[in-house]
């Protein structure tokens, strides 16, 4: 009872032994099968296993929970730069080496074990370049025309992605506006340690001067939202909107008829030209309670917004 089954070699015929092996026992929960990707989606499983099974998706360590074990650090910088992932934090390993270690063993192991890939360094030079757009419009026709590959071949490295847990795409908002919203999704990672060690990242200093300092900050407060949800047992799903113009909202997140709006900023100080997208959304969507979250402390209550320094981000 309760056996975790971590991370099977031969899944296909695990699978089939376990549908007729638990549908003759009749006990539900017998088996936790836990692994870095999502196993319904490798290529050998042919059962579909609908209505079978139960799936829960455990992504890394948020900064929420880490300061429910008394976990404290100076900045954000330093966490995202560390990440989320048990092993790091318990341990106490050098990010860049863990990060190091991590990738290598990503693109020769998982990789081969969900898609037949021919050329693994093309796979992982992808990795990197799509590491350099994070917060970016995924835009596939510039990756494949960088890469050598056609649009269909990025099409399926971003799924695969995807699929293990290490990148993903965050869809605009444009229901019940015009046809002058953006309506491409933009690129994020589902840990900030290893998306540093990616943009060569090493250290706090490295961090201030580094071009994607902003997209890593956006990356690490719309990771918050998505994990308290799944961790919670709840798929709602994130957005972020923009018009043709270069207004935009990076993070929307709807329950209902309820709407919260949030704009993300890394600077520690505040500015008022950071409030100036909620104030145009606000016009547009009345019924949207406006938020933003910056690399400060503080928490304040303003007429364009609530702002929330990063460490009072769990209220929301």
């Amino acid at each position: 009872n309760g056996a975790i089954l971590d991370e099977i070699q031969y899944v296909p015929e695990l699978f089939s032994y376990l549908q007729v092996y638990t549908d003759a026992r009749g006990r539900k929960g017998e088996y936790l099968i836990t692994g870095s990707q999502h196993f319904l989606l490798l290529e050998k499983i042919a059962q579909s296993l609908a209505g079978r099974v139960s799936l829960f998706h455990l992504l890394p360590f948020s900064v929420s929970e880490l300061r429910t074990q008394h976990v404290t650090f100076p900045d954000w910088e330093v966490y995202a730069m560390r990440g989320g992932y048990p092993r790091i934090w318990v341990e106490d390993i050098p990010p860049f080496l863990y990060y190091e270690s991590y990738v290598k063993t990503y693109v020769e192991r998982d990789v081969r074990l969900i898609k037949n890939i021919a050329d693994l360094a093309l796979f992982q030079k992808f990795l990197f370049l799509l590491a350099g757009r994070v917060g970016q419009l995924f835009n596939q026709s510039s990756l494949a025309t960088e890469l050598g590959i056609d649009n269909k071949t990025v099409q399926s490295w971003m799924t695969l992605l995807e699929a293990s847990f290490i990148a993903f795409r965050l869809q605009p908002y444009h229901r019940n506006f015009s046809k002058q919203v953006v309506k491409t999704p933009k690129v994020f990672f589902y840990d900030t340690g290893l998306l540093c060690f990616l943009l060569g990242i090493r250290n706090r200093e490295e961090m201030q001067i580094h071009f994607a300092k902003g997209q890593v900050f956006e990356n690490l407060v719309v990771l918050e939202f998505i994990k308290k949800n799944l961790h919670r047992g709840l798929y709602e799903k994130p957005f972020f909107w923009r018009d043709r113009h270069g207004n935009e909202v990076d993070l929307l997140m709807e329950r209902g008829s309820e709407m919260m709006a949030i704009e993300i900023k890394s600077a520690r100080t505040l500015h008022p030209d950071f409030f100036r997208a909620l104030v145009h959304f606000k016009k547009l969507h009345p019924v949207a309670r406006p938020f933003l979250v910056y690399g400060g402390n503080e928490k304040q209550s303003r007429s364009e917004a609530t702002v929330l320094g990063i460490e009072h981000i769990k209220e929301l």
